[in-house]
């Protein structure tokens, strides 16, 4: 994770009061939490999407995906997530 994508998720901690808040409520341990914030272990793609509506719920600054891993194409997931279903044809 580069430098810029450290500080965002440092930011994210900050925006709901640190990082073991954060941890807690994406629910992960606040050590592995502190793991990503400090480049000592990547943070998983999976929970991008956590931290994001974490951030949006306080309110102050969403802290979105994009900025977590911009090596993630988010916004081909996006679309996957909110694409209707085709009705089923009988």
């Amino acid at each position: 994770m580069k430098r810029d994508q450290h500080d965002n998720l440092a930011r994210a901690c900050e925006t709901v009061g640190g990082k073991a808040v954060l941890a807690q409520l994406i629910g992960v341990t606040p050590q592995a939490m502190s793991q990503w914030v400090s480049g000592d272990r990547p943070l998983p793609a999976e929970r991008c999407p956590l931290i994001e509506r974490a951030t949006r719920d306080h309110g102050k600054q969403v802290i979105r995906c994009e900025e977590l891993r911009p090596d993630v194409a988010w916004d081909v997931l996006r679309e996957q997530v909110t694409a209707p279903e085709e009705p089923q044809q009988h």
